[in-house]
């Protein structure tokens, strides 16, 4: 892992950028996985969208938990320590001169022409960051509108609940929803239960209770998902993890989408229907500040 690669200088900037492939530190030009590889053929692989503030992978070895238990589920048995180390994840951010920044780790199945020859079959493992555009600030004081997706979610579907890379069905719901200029799709199972996003986790507010489908309908269990559901307690909001259905969508005082990178988005319209009075709620202003101070303080810069 040495310093000569390209985007260890220039910055941010950069026109070449440095990826962390199976061990070592490349350029993007350098960076090739076999075309035999399990990820490339079938989408056998999942992957960990991460946000960087200061320097510093918010909530690093919670994402690479999940990705490694998805792993066990789904892709292979995996150990902590087939993952790249926190000081990896720095020295990535530094070689391309960022301090905030997109981060996505992915892991796919590795050469399948090598597992056919008897050879044992090692994953490739993958890391870039990038600079992180966010979402802007207006969003947050305005809220988004967001649609209900033509697709459904199934609990027979072996990768409900995982981040794979087998994700153009989210790609396509989120394309329906962008079409009706809405930031988001949201999903419901087969038996006509909420379940999630394309790209996030969905809470509602009713009443003063903050509400969101739980684990087993199936959803991702997201990392800020479950950070919202802490962050919940701590302030005194009251919370439930419960079947929720689509009036319980519509009739919601408050609706909340998350992710890493979005943190905490307020929805004040689902398709035709105002949320609430079509403003952003309370619930959803103190969650939203009380992760910002959590991603500050972890991250270091509180």
């Amino acid at each position: 892992m040495g310093d000569n690669a390209p985007g260890a200088r220039g910055g941010a900037n950069a026109l070449t950028a440095t990826i962390y492939l199976n061990g070592d530190f490349v350029s993007e030009q350098e960076a090739h996985v076999s075309v035999y590889d399990g990820g490339w053929l079938h989408g056998a692989g999942l992957f960990e969208t991460m946000r960087a503030e200061g320097g510093r992978v918010f909530r690093l070895e919670s994402h690479l938990e999940r990705l490694r238990r998805s792993s066990n589920a789904v892709l292979t048995p995996m150990e902590r320590s087939d993952l790249p180390a926190e000081a990896v994840f720095k020295e990535l951010l530094e070689r391309n001169g960022l301090k905030e920044a997109r981060v996505r780790m992915t892991v796919s199945a590795g050469s399948m022409r090598e597992a056919d020859e008897g050879d044992v079959q090692r994953l490739s493992v993958c890391a870039t960051a990038s600079p992180l555009s966010g979402y802007p600030a207006e969003l947050y004081d305005r809220g988004v509108h967001a649609a209900v997706c033509d697709f459904r979610q199934s609990t027979s579907d072996p990768l409900a609940g995982h981040k794979s890379t087998a994700h153009l069905p989210r790609l396509l719901g989120l394309r329906q929803a962008q079409q009706k200029r809405c930031l988001e799709a949201i999903w419901f199972t087969t038996g006509n239960e909420l379940a999630e996003g394309s790209i996030s986790n969905v809470f509602v507010v009713r009443g003063g209770v903050l509400k969101t489908p739980p684990l087993d309908t199936p959803v991702l269990p997201g990392i800020a998902r479950e950070l919202v559901l802490q962050i919940a307690s701590d302030c005194g909001i009251e919370r439930e993890q419960c079947p929720l259905s689509i009036d319980d969508l519509l009739d919601a005082d408050e609706v909340l989408l998350t992710n890493a990178i979005m943190q905490v988005m307020p929805v004040v319209r689902v398709e035709k229907h105002d949320i609430g009075q079509g403003r952003v709620g309370p619930i959803g202003k103190r969650l939203y500040q009380e992760y910002r101070n959590r991603v500050q303080q972890e991250c270091g810069q509180a």
